[in-house]
C-alpha cells in the first residue's frame, strides 16, 4: 500500500497558536532540535542560529543536511548564520535575544558562560525571555561539564539495564530515548514557562538534561525501586510484572499480546480453546501467572500455532482481548489506521523536492499543528530574517562583508 502523500492536518491554519512567539534556536544534534520542533510545527517563528562554513565546515548541525534525520529534524525553521566566536557576532545575537521569547540552547554548561550568553548574560537584555537549557547531566553538580550523549544516559539512566532477554546483559532501546524525551520535557517546560509570563510578565530559565529525562522516563520501573526496594531485571518481550503480556509465535510469525487482568485472561482462553486453563491454581491471577510465565508461555504458544497471525488478530480484537502485529518501519507507514491519521506529511523542499516527515501525534480540533517548510540550507534565510527583524540593509551588509553573518 503506498503511503499517503498529503497529510490530514496542519493545512488550514498559516500562523498556528504559537505564532506570536519568536524562537532563537542555538541547538545541535537532537534533543534541542527535539525541544524547538514543538515550537516550529504550532507555528512559532523559529530562526535557527547556525555557524558560517568558513567556521564550522560540512553540515554543522550534525548529519547530512539533505539527509532524512536532518530533514525530520529540523523542518519549519529559518536558517541564519552567525559568527559566534566574533565579538560583532555575539553582540548581533543579544540584539536578537533582546526581540525573542525564547532561546533554546544545548550547549555544555561552561560554553555559554564562556561566550557570555548564559541566562544571567540574556535576562539582563530581555526579562521577558524564556531561556531553555538541555545539558548531559545538569547544569551543576559533579558531572555538569561531561559531553552528554543519548546511549550514556540510556546505561546511567537504568534503561539498558531492563532492556532484553534475562541474562543477556544491557541492551540500547532502538531509539534515542534519552535525548527525545529530554526535547519533549524542555518543550512542556517552555511552554509552562510562557503561559506563567503571561501573569508575571517575567521570564525565567528551563533546564532538564538527559540523565534526568531517561530516570523519568523509566517511571514505574523506578518507582518499583523508590517504594518497594525492588530492583528490576530484564523481562525480553514480556511484560515485567504482568502476564500474558508479551510476543508469541503463530503459524506464520509471532504477534503481541497484552492479556492483562483477570477478565482479559478469561477471555484469552476463551479464543484459544483453552477454557480448562483460566482456573488453575497456576494461572489463577497476575501475580501466579507471572511465577509461572515459563510454562504458560508454551502453552499458548502450542495453542497459537495453529492459525496464523491475521487470523489471531482478528478473533482476539473481536473478543476484546488488545493484540496487534509487530512491523517493520515500512509496514508502520502502510497501514490503514496509520495512512488514516495523517502522521506522515508533506513538505516540500527547494532541492530535494517533496518529502515526506513524522507530524505530530497529537491533534488540536481548531488549530492543529501545521508543517510550514522543510529544513532550511544553511544561512538560506539570513538576510530575510534580519530585515524582518528591522536591521537596516546597510548593517546587514557591513555584517556580512566582515564574515560577522552568512
Amino acid at each position: 500500500m503506498a503511503l499517503q502523500t498529503e497529510g490530514k492536518r496542519g493545512t488550514s491554519h498559516t500562523h498556528g497558536p504559537l505564532s506570536r512567539f519568536l524562537v532563537l534556536d542555538l541547538t545541535r544534534v537532537r534533543s534541542g532540535p527535539t525541544a524547538v520542533r514543538q515550537l516550529a510545527d504550532w507555528g512559532a517563528r523559529v530562526i535557527q542560529i547556525e555557524a558560517p562554513e568558513t567556521v564550522a565546515p560540512g553540515d554543522g548541525l550534525g548529519g547530512p543536511r539533505h539527509g532524512a534525520d536532518f530533514q525530520n529534524l529540523h523542518r519549519g525553521k529559518r536558517s541564519l548564520c552567525i559568527n559566534l566566536k566574533d565579538r560583532a557576532g555575539i553582540e548581533l545575537l543579544k540584539r536578537l535575544a533582546a526581540k525573542a521569547d525564547v532561546v533554546v540552547e544545548n550547549f555544555r554548561p561552561d560554553v555559554k558562560q564562556r561566550l557570555h550568553i548564559a541566562y544571567e548574560d540574556l535576562k539582563e537584555i530581555n526579562p521577558r525571555l524564556i531561556y531553555a537549557s538541555i545539558s548531559g547531566f545538569g547544569q551543576t553538580g559533579p558531572y555538569a561539564l561531561r559531553p552528554g550523549f543519548d546511549q550514556i544516559a540510556q546505561g546511567m539512566g537504568g534503561l539498558m539495564s531492563v532492556t532484553g532477554l534475562a541474562g543477556q546483559g544491557p541492551v540500547r532501546a532502538g531509539i534515542p530515548v534519552a535525548d527525545l524525551s529530554a526535547g519533549l520535557y524542555c518543550a512542556l517546560g517552555i511552554l509552562i514557562a510562557l503561559l506563567e509570563r503571561e501573569v508575571s510578565n517575567k521570564g525565567q530559565w528551563v533546564s532538564t538534561s538527559l540523565l534526568e529525562a531517561q530516570i523519568a522516563m523509566m517511571d514505574f520501573q523506578a518507582a518499583r525501586w523508590l517504594i518497594e526496594r525492588d530492583v528490576p531485571g530484564q523481562a525480553g518481550n514480556d511484560h515485567p510484572t504482568v502476564a500474558p503480556m508479551g510476543v508469541y509465535p503463530t503459524a506464520d510469525g509471532n504477534i503481541n499480546i497484552a492479556s492483562a487482568g483477570d477478565e482479559m485472561w478469561l477471555r484469552l482462553c476463551q479464543v484459544l480453546g483453552l477454557a480448562e486453563y483460566a482456573s488453575k491454581a497456576e494461572f489463577i491471577d497476575d501475580k501466579a501467572r507471572t511465577k509461572n510465565r515459563s510454562s504458560l508461555r508454551d502453552i499458548l504458544s502450542q495453542a497459537l500455532s495453529r492459525e496464523t497471525s491475521d487470523v489471531w488478530i482478528e478473533r482476539l480484537n473481536k473478543a476484546g482481548v488488545p493484540c496487534g502485529p509487530i512491523y517493520d518501519v515500512k509496514d508502520v507507514f502502510s497501514d490503514p489506521q496509520v495512512l488514516q491519521s495523517g502522521i506522515a506529511q508533506t513538505v516540500t523542499h527547494r532541492h530535494l523536492g517533496d518529502i515526506q516527515v513524522v507530524g505530530q501525534p497529537v491533534q488540536l480540533s481548531r488549530t492543529p499543528s501545521e508543517l510550514r517548510s522543510a529544513a532550511p540550507d544553511r544561512g538560506q534565510n539570513s538576510r530575510e530574517v534580519l530585515e524582518e527583524l528591522g536591521f537596516s540593509p546597510g548593517l546587514i551588509d557591513g555584517w556580512q562583508a566582515s564574515g560577522t553573518i552568512q
